[in-house]
C-alpha cells in the first residue's frame, strides 16, 4: 500500500482550486500528493460564473467575460451595470486543462482515476479503498458529498438548484453578446422560484439555463419543455444544440465543517463551500482554497479551519423561507435587484459587506417574512 502525505478524494473544483494553488505557492514540493476521482475530467460538462473586479489567477479559463446584466420578472426587466465588476463565464474542460497543465509537470503529485469505496480513519492515518486500489496518507481533502447526513435532519433546509442547460447556435442574431440574463423570472413558477439564466457569446450563440431552488428535481422533458418555449419567446425558429448540462447543487447551511478531524478536512460541497442562498460555487470555492492553502502553511489540526459568520445566518434565513414559501422567491429577488444598487448587491453575495451594508441591501427584502424566519430559524437551532 503506497502512502502520501495528502490524498484528494474526488476531483471536484474545490480539490483542484485548492492543488492548483499548493503548487503555486511553492510550499508544498517535499509532500506527496494524490487525487483520486472516477472522472477523468476531459470533457465539457459544466459551467461556472462568477463576478470578479480585481482579475483572477483563473483568467486562461474564463471564455466570456459582460460589463452587463439583465434582470427580468414579468413585470419589469432592469439592465444591472456591473462595473467595477466584470460577469465571467469558466467553461469546465479550460478549467480542468489550466489546472492539469500545470499539476502534470509536478512530480510529487500523482492522479488516479478509479472510484473511493470507502475511507476510514485511525487517529494518525487515513485509509482509502477505491474499486482496484488502497492507499494511506496522513491528511485528506475529501470532497465526496455525503448525501444522507444533510438530507436526513431537520434543522437545516436542504434546497436543491437543479438545472438543465443547452448551448444553442441560432440561424436569427437574436443575443446581445454585451449582456448576460443574471436571472428571468418571467417564466411560469408553478409553485417554485424559476427562471432562465443566459450567457450569450455571439448574437447567434448562447447558453440557456432552465433553472430552479426548490426541493424535487422534475422529470428531463419538462425542463426541455420550457427551454424550447423561453426560445421560442425570443424569436427563434430555426436552431442547434451543440452542447447539454445537467446538475444539481446543494443548497444549505447544514454545518459541514463539524464533521472535520484534526487529519480529514470536507471541502467543496461536502464541506459547505457552496454560497448557500444562490448556490454559486465558483467565487466561494476560489476564496475558501486560498485560505486552506494559506492554513496548511500555519496549522496542521482540520478543526480550527472554519469560521461561521454572519452570512452563513443571512442564508439560512433564506433558505428556511424559500423552504416553507418556495414560490415567493420570485419576489425577494425581484425586491432586491428592482431598485437595488448592483455592485451593492454583487458585493453582498461575495460576502464583503460592512454591517451597514448588510442592512442597506437587507432592507430592500420583504420585511415581514425576513423577521418571521428569523423566529423561525432560532426556534429551530434551539431545539
Amino acid at each position: 500500500m503506497k502512502h502520501f502525505d495528502y490524498i484528494f478524494t474526488g476531483t471536484g473544483l474545490s480539490a483542484l482550486m485548492t492543488i492548483y494553488k499548493m503548487v503555486l505557492s511553492g510550499q508544498f514540493q517535499d509532500n506527496s500528493m494524490l487525487l483520486i476521482d472516477e472522472n477523468a475530467k476531459k470533457t465539457n460538462d459544466r459551467t461556472w460564473c462568477f463576478w470578479d473586479k480585481n482579475g483572477t489567477v483563473w483568467e486562461d479559463s474564463i471564455s466570456k467575460k459582460w460589463n452587463s446584466a439583465l434582470f427580468a420578472n414579468e413585470d419589469f426587466r432592469r439592465n444591472l451595470d456591473l462595473k467595477p465588476y466584470q460577469y465571467n463565464m469558466v467553461r469546465g474542460l479550460d478549467f480542468y486543462n489550466q489546472v492539469f497543465d500545470l499539476i502534470s509537470k509536478q512530480e510529487n503529485i500523482t492522479f488516479v482515476n478509479q472510484k473511493v469505496i470507502e475511507i476510514e480513519e485511525s487517529e494518525n492515518i487515513i485509509l482509502i479503498q477505491t474499486d482496484s486500489e488502497s492507499f494511506s496518507c496522513s491528511k485528506l481533502f475529501n470532497s465526496i458529498y455525503n448525501k444522507r447526513k444533510a438530507e436526513n435532519q431537520t434543522k437545516y433546509p436542504v434546497l436543491q438548484q437543479h438545472f438543465m442547460g443547452w448551448f444553442i447556435k441560432s440561424e436569427q442574431p437574436v443575443f446581445n453578446p454585451g449582456q448576460a440574463t443574471f436571472m428571468d423570472f418571467s417564466v411560469e413558477q408553478r409553485g417554485n422560484t424559476r427562471f432562465m439564466y443566459v450567457l450569450p457569446t455571439s448574437g447567434t450563440e448562447a447558453l440557456l439555463e432552465y433553472t430552479l431552488f426548490s426541493q424535487n428535481h422534475l422529470e428531463k422533458a419538462e425542463y426541455e419543455t420550457e427551454i424550447k418555449k423561453y426560445i421560442q419567446n425570443l424569436g427563434i425558429t430555426t436552431y442547434e444544440i451543440i452542447e447539454k448540462e445537467q446538475g444539481s447543487i446543494p443548497m444549505t447551511c447544514y454545518p459541514f465543517w463539524k464533521l472535520n478531524t484534526k487529519n480529514v478536512i470536507n471541502i467543496g460541497t461536502a464541506g459547505g463551500w457552496t454560497k448557500a442562498s444562490t448556490g454559486y460555487t465558483f467565487k466561494n470555492s476560489n476564496k475558501k482554497s486560498t485560505e486552506l492553502v494559506s492554513f496548511l502553511q500555519r496549522e496542521t489540526d482540520f478543526t480550527k479551519f472554519h469560521k461561521r459568520t454572519k452570512f452563513w445566518f443571512y442564508d439560512l434565513l433564506l433558505l428556511d423561507i424559500l423552504d416553507r414559501k418556495n414560490e415567493i422567491g420570485s419576489t425577494i429577488f425581484s425586491s432586491l435587484f428592482k431598485k437595488g444598487n448592483s455592485q451593492l448587491i454583487f458585493k453582498f453575495l461575495d460576502e464583503e459587506t460592512s454591517l451597514k451594508e448588510d442592512i442597506q441591501v437587507i432592507l430592500k427584502c420583504p420585511k415581514m417574512l425576513f423577521i418571521k424566519a428569523i423566529f423561525h430559524v432560532v426556534f429551530k437551532t434551539m431545539k
